[in-house]
């Protein structure tokens, strides 16, 4: 008969453990704030919030029931009240790191969500690994706000692996270039000259705007929006508005774009609107010294020298006409080729008899 006590027998039962080892056990009890592990040890085992995930504030309950069974690791054998401290969070890290290098080795696409948006980048959780991802690799562009990511799925690549360091970064944006060029090597593919195409307004600046045509963008010079004039591109258009363009020219990667469609012209029928010897309105849009320019439709301007203003004398145009003035005039020259037309405000005057002329003078 063996000379131990029941207590000492009852001991010798119970396995040992050490800090640092890799523990089966089954949960038996469970609070919002920690799990209660029967790990075969003489004392039971205590998981806290902090050590089993990573979020803050997360009721236990709603993750782990009595009964599960689970993996963890020691932390202290005895943390002071004569139970071992345990952590799953870190157990997993460890297999998150040896996921995440498998994954840098292999060149592989990750998907993870946000979980984090810190001052310099967003941070992303896989298998309670850390990913950091910094903001200047987060897109192809600059990103002003980060906040629009917290939560959101993403795809990235491992670009530099050093646990050690806790240096595990990852990267969006080479992802996003490379998506970028494909994309554009197919719509390059396709696309032609005198194609109209569908995009949507992604900056607008004094001189133009610039069109995303689906991994392209194209440039839609002031020039370019209007037979007409347009003064200020951002009176006309905003970031995200859509429109049909033509291509006027692809040069390499770089693409010219045009809102002058050929049967919106409007000196198409200008030998029928504005024959010689018709009668025009028209809207004057500027002056000089030697006469005004009329604005007859959008595109359309025509001459009228200042000789031709009134059968009086007229000094210079601003004497008698004002900018936006409507005027009515007849066509005394047109010259397609060259597109242009003069007017004569005088040319419908009722001419005067040689005794008015006498009496003004």
């Amino acid at each position: 008969m063996s000379d131990l006590t029941f207590e000492q027998m009852l001991e010798e039962s119970f396995k040992t453990i050490h800090n640092g080892e890799v523990v089966d056990g089954t949960v038996i009890d469970v609070k919002p704030d920690e799990i209660i592990l029967n790990i075969g040890y003489k004392a039971d085992g205590i998981i806290t919030r902090s050590e089993y995930t990573n979020e803050t504030g997360v009721d236990l309950t709603t993750l782990v029931s009595v009964g599960d069974p689970m993996t963890v690791k020691v932390l202290k054998v005895n943390d002071g009240e004569g139970q071992v401290l345990l952590t799953y969070k870190r157990l997993a890290a460890e297999k998150g790191n040896e996921r995440l290098r498998e994954a840098f080795e292999n060149k592989e696409v990750l998907k993870a969500t946000v979980t984090q948006i810190l001052g310099g980048g967003l941070s992303v959780v896989v298998d309670e690994a850390r990913v950091f991802i910094p903001a200047s690799l987060v897109s192809d562009t600059y990103e002003k706000d980060l906040g629009k990511y917290q939560g959101q799925e993403i795809e990235f690549v491992i670009s530099e692996f050093n646990p050690r360091r806790n240096r595990i970064i990852g990267d969006r944006r080479q992802l996003l270039v490379a998506k970028k060029a494909e994309l554009q090597k197919e719509l390059f593919a396709k696309l032609q000259v005198g194609d109209t195409v569908e995009g949507t307004v992604k900056n607008v600046t004094d001189f133009g705007a610039f069109i995303d045509l689906g991994g392209v963008d194209g440039l839609l010079h002031i020039s370019e929006m209007s037979w007409g004039r347009v003064e200020n591109p951002k009176k006309v258009f905003q970031v995200g508005d859509t429109v049909k363009v033509l291509v006027k020219d692809i040069n390499d990667t770089k693409v010219a774009l045009s809102l002058k469609f050929p049967e919106t012209n409007p000196w198409a029928n200008a030998a029928e609107a504005y024959a010689v010897g018709s009668v025009v309105t028209g809207k004057v849009a500027r002056m000089t010294d030697f006469g005004a320019f009329v604005e007859l439709a959008p595109g359309v301007d025509a001459l009228l020298h200042v000789s031709q203003i009134s059968r009086a004398h007229v000094e210079k145009p601003a004497d008698v006409l004002s900018i936006g003035q409507e005027i009515t005039a007849k066509v005394v020259d047109l010259n397609e080729e060259e597109k242009k037309i003069s007017l004569s405000m005088k040319a419908l005057e009722p001419e005067t008899t040689s005794e008015e002329t006498a009496e003004e003078e």
